[in-house]
């Protein structure tokens, strides 16, 4: 069986039925993948984070390397074209509409609908890469104290505790600290 299509459709079924971004997308992208058999929930977890240190969209990055893992360059090619299409369409669609309906009480009543929704959807996903890292492979729930303290220290940063602190510098330090605690035999995975 051709793997293309059902990738382009799986994709498309995502990035039609997922709004919020990338983030917001994540629950539904795991769930698809398993379900597809296309890799394992580590395999997943482990390039969502190398997702975040790399440049472009977050959706796109995932879809791309899912495609480029299942069924080579073309399979890259459809998973993406698949995440990406619906966005556009609806991006064309709104912007021929969006000024002239933008202060109807219905197109107020879905964004506000909306954005709890996306808040939502963004925190189960932080929650299940959060489960993903903290319970190792034998079910049992094991905070270790160093995942726990750099991924505390992480969102502090993030928070920009007094002072802004950029992305980029929290991710890069984050994998610095990283490297030292498992060069220093403290990590315990």
């Amino acid at each position: 069986m051709n793997i293309l299509p059902d990738l382009f459709l799986t994709f498309f079924k995502i990035g039609l039925f997922t709004f919020g971004g990338g983030y917001a997308m994540l629950p539904m992208i795991c769930q698809e993948v398993l379900a597809h058999g296309w890799m394992s929930l580590e395999d997943l977890i482990n390039f969502i984070a190398v997702s975040e240190s790399t440049p472009g969209p977050f959706a796109i990055n995932v879809s791309t390397y899912i495609g480029t893992e299942t069924a080579g360059f073309f399979g890259a090619v459809a998973a993406t074209s698949g995440v990406v299409l619906p966005s556009f369409i609806v991006i064309l669609i709104v912007a021929q509409g969006y000024e002239k309906f933008r202060d109807s009480k219905i197109v107020q009543g879905v964004m506000s609908g909306l954005r709890p929704a996306v808040i939502g959807l963004i925190a189960a996903a932080l929650f299940s890469v959060a489960k993903t890292v903290f319970i190792p492979h034998n079910g049992e729930i094991q905070v270790l104290p160093t995942l726990f303290s750099l991924a505390v220290v992480g969102i502090a940063a993030f928070l920009r505790l007094k002072k802004k602190v950029h992305p980029i510098l929290v991710i890069l330090l984050s994998a610095l600290l990283g490297i030292a605690a498992g060069y220093a035999g403290i990590l315990n995975i």
